[in-house]
């Protein structure tokens, strides 16, 4: 088993859905929470329900993330589980993309994922354990039309996490990563993925047995195509 994998948790893209779910998933079980995103006044009922900590960040800024996770070290005492979940869309024909929002599309998604994992990475190899959880979507796996950005996003995010999986692994840190397959939301009819199910998956994918760990899981509501 990975040593206290429930003490402390950096949350970067917070917000009220998965990461939401999760901070709150995380409070109950006794675990120290860091809220970060570029708007962080949406977060005070999420941090006040929670205890959470929180940091403003833009994910796109490496700069920024470094001084998030000097925060972490003060504020948290170690950082024992990392949740990357900012991503960034810019649609439309291939040939009308703003090449200038493309870019900042895919910093959001992968080049921060990659500063994100970095920084918590040097933490957990000297701690000894560590967990990395990466959100990605049906983009991770599926380009579509006018979806450029996000795709290339996405994929390059999913290449990081199985790269990290395998080079980590042997240093009891795990990397998980998950293809949010549909939409997420609260519905009476289950159609999309509830977000504290998605919280609930997150959970038990962050604090499996080392013996038995999951580098990646597919996540869809019964509802949804294959």
């Amino acid at each position: 088993m990975k040593a206290n994998p429930n003490r402390s948790v950096v949350i970067l893209g917070a917000g009220e859905g998965i990461s939401g779910a999760f901070a709150r998933r995380a409070s109950e079980a006794g675990a120290k929470v860091l809220l970060a995103a570029r708007n962080i006044e949406k977060l005070k009922n999420l941090a006040a329900e929670t205890g959470a900590h929180t940091f403003q960040a833009d994910a796109a800024d490496a700069n920024a993330i470094e001084k998030l996770f000097e925060y972490a070290d003060e504020a948290l005492g170690s950082v024992d589980i990392l949740l990357y979940n900012p991503s960034a869309r810019v649609r439309g024909p291939l040939t009308g993309l703003d090449r200038d929002g493309v870019l900042n599309a895919i910093r959001v998604s992968a080049w921060g994922g990659f500063v994100a994992s970095q920084e918590a990475a040097r933490r957990m190899e000297a701690q000894g354990h560590g967990t990395i959880l990466l959100t990605g979507a049906t983009a991770s796996v599926k380009g579509v039309p006018q979806s450029a950005a996000f795709a290339m996003g996405k994929f390059a995010l999913r290449g990081l996490a199985q790269s990290m999986a395998r080079e980590l692994a042997p240093k009891n840190i795990h990397v998980a990563h998950f293809v949010i397959d549909g939409q997420v939301g609260i519905t009476d009819d289950d159609s999309r993925l509830h977000p504290d199910a998605i919280a609930e998956t997150y959970w038990n994918v962050a604090t499996q047995p080392r013996s038995a760990w999951t580098w990646e899981l597919e996540l869809r509501p019964f509802t949804e195509k294959f």
